[in-house]
């Protein structure tokens, strides 16, 4: 199998790591110094600057079939060399790009740094430009500009500044902001504080300049988020993870919605259009076109999905509102506890507020799935109240695809990093929604302290156990907790679904009464319960279910401690 060898130290090769330790398989990681801490398991460290033949030599002899440059955006020097290899070598070359946003009036852009010398007229300038651009901005000095350079305050930073002239009083360190007119920084991107620097030369009243970023080569195919980079990897690399990833319904109408909006304004039929995920990221999905309407093929990748291959469809037209209606196949609320009301079109709230990302447009967009309604036939949406066709869903906006032996194998993995890590604890949570809470619970945590376990509860406490971790928090969502407290340790929808008899019988345990428990019959999912219960049982249902949770989990962790968490919807959090 052909590797991969990814430049980082930065953010985005954090990311790159992350994306890539999923596959399982080996790939080499790059830095400068060496100095970024990451916690690699298949990922193989490697230090120090290649030039153009030092890494052909490495490609060749490490049977690297994929170069990814997630190094900052202004190597410039990498850049170029990822490129001439990549074109040498004829292999594929991914630009892991931060995401930048627009660029506003009230900076004064400039080209390169020789532009900013001639551009920048000030008194007192802030460079925030990084140690090593100091000695290229030494001619403003010359001009009588007196420039304050504003560094990371580590000692190998402070050698650096020494050397290309500047003077203790000239420094200063992360996060001080001396007195100045006007700053200078980069067009580093989100994670790299250009938008906080910003904010900051707005609240100070200092004029702005900004160095453009370095074009990238046209060789590279660019992403700028994990979930980009997986699919590019999967595109050139199929065989490098073992399973494929796949797109939701939610995507899929966003970006026929998109499609068929630029057809609507500009008259234009692209093949494939940007779509904006939650996250921040932006991918590129297929689409086509029929008379009146633009569709998307959804594509579950190897997710075993029903919905595989179906094709969703947007028919756009413009109003004086921006609005979002469910057509044919697409299924109706007829219950409540949902995103929206009874009666409403069965488009949950993720996909319409990617809709309302992606276009800026007041439009109507008819969603609308031919073949939605028996397909809804072979899904749990009839039992869940939602009728008459498939549901437009989808947190993410991606769907990563686990065989079962997979995922318990990635838990197991993700759980050696998390110890290896030397966390004082691992907290277990069920998803990105679970796992944002959490991380606000437990903010002193590193990143590789929180683990997913999906569905597998049973699995990964006993993992845990096999790995002799100490201190384990299991954050749990009341719709799998209330399967849970009955002794079910795997919590899958396909597996098992909630039982109300039982549920009722915690209710009376908590000190409800027959009125609240003749309501909780009716529900449809569990988190409906939170609306139900009054006020002042809240906490003792919660205790009751984490207690019965705890019975059927304390065995799986007979040598650790174990703390169970129950959260809301809100991201309220109940101990026992």
């Amino acid at each position: 199998m052909k590797s991969i060898l990814v430049f980082g130290g930065t953010t985005e090769g954090r990311k790159s790591i992350e994306a890539l330790e999923e596959a399982g398989n080996p790939f080499y990681y790059s830095t400068k110094t060496g100095e970024q801490d990451v916690s690699l398991h298949h990922g193989i460290p490697l230090s120090g600057v290649m030039d153009k033949e030092t890494m052909i030599s490495f490609c060749r002899t490490h049977n690297v079939g994929l170069l990814v440059d997630a190094a900052h955006p202004f190597a410039e020097v990498l850049h170029q060399t990822v490129a001439k290899v990549a074109e040498q070598l004829d292999i594929p070359a991914i630009r892991f790009e931060r995401i930048f946003p627009q660029r506003e009036a009230d900076i004064i852009w400039c080209d390169d740094f020789d532009d900013a010398l001639n551009k920048v007229d000030c008194h007192v300038l802030l460079a925030t430009t990084g140690v090593q651009s100091i000695a290229k901005l030494k001619p403003l000095e010359e001009r009588g500009i007196s420039v304050r350079y504003r560094i990371l305050n580590r000692e190998s930073s402070i050698h650096l500044a020494h050397e290309q002239g500047a003077t203790d009083e000239q420094l200063c360190f992360y996060p001080q902001t001396p007195d100045a007119d006007a700053m200078l920084m980069k067009e580093s991107g989100e994670t790299g504080g250009f938008v906080e620097k910003v904010e900051e030369a707005r609240r100070m009243g200092m004029k702005m300049y900004a160095i453009k970023r370095p074009e990238t080569p046209k060789v590279f195919h660019q992403v700028n988020g994990e979930h980009g980079l997986r699919r590019m990897v999967e595109r050139f690399l199929p065989d490098f993870y073992p399973l494929h990833s796949g797109l939701t319904t939610g995507t899929c109408a966003t970006a026929a919605a998109v499609a068929a909006t630029i057809r609507l304004i500009t008259g234009e039929a692209p093949d494939n259009v940007p779509v904006r995920l939650p996250n921040g990221e932006t991918i590129h999905v297929a689409v086509g076109y029929g008379d009146g309407y633009a569709f998307c093929i959804k594509e579950a990748g190897d997710d075993p999905d029903v919905t595989d291959g179906i094709e969703i469809r947007a028919q756009v037209e413009r109003s004086e509102r921006f609005e979002i209606i469910g057509g044919e196949g697409v299924g109706r609320f007829t219950l409540p506890g949902f995103d929206y009301p009874a009666g409403e079109s069965a488009i949950n709230k993720a996909p319409r507020q990617m809709m309302r990302d992606n276009i800026k447009e007041e439009v109507c967009i008819t969603i609308s799935v031919p073949q939605g309604a028996e397909i809804a036939r072979r899904t749990f949406n009839p039992r869940l109240g939602i009728e008459g066709g498939i549901s437009i869903i989808g947190v993410s906006g991606i769907v990563k695809p686990f065989s079962e032996e997979a995922f318990i194998e990635s838990i197991h993995k993700c759980l050696e990093v998390a110890k290896a890590s030397g966390t004082e604890r691992v907290v277990l949570h069920s998803g990105m929604k679970s796992e944002n809470f959490l991380q606000q619970n437990y903010p002193h945590l590193p990143q590789q302290a929180f683990v997913e376990y999906g569905n597998a509860i049973g699995e990964t406490l006993r993992i845990a156990n096999e790995l002799q971790l100490p201190h384990v928090t299991l954050g749990i969502m009341l719709g799998k907790a209330v399967k849970l407290a009955e002794g079910h340790l795997d919590t899958h929808s396909k597996k098992q679904t909630m039982n109300k008899a039982f549920i009722n019988e915690m209710l009376l345990e908590a000190g409800c009464d027959t009125e609240v428990i003749a309501k909780a019959t009716g529900i449809t999912l569990a988190r409906e319960l939170w609306s139900i219960i009054p006020a002042e049982h809240i906490t003792d249902f919660a205790k009751t279910v984490i207690g019965h949770c705890e019975q059927h989990c304390r065995s799986l962790l007979p040598q650790g401690e174990l703390t169970i968490l129950l959260i809301d919807d809100n991201g309220h959090i109940y101990g026992a």
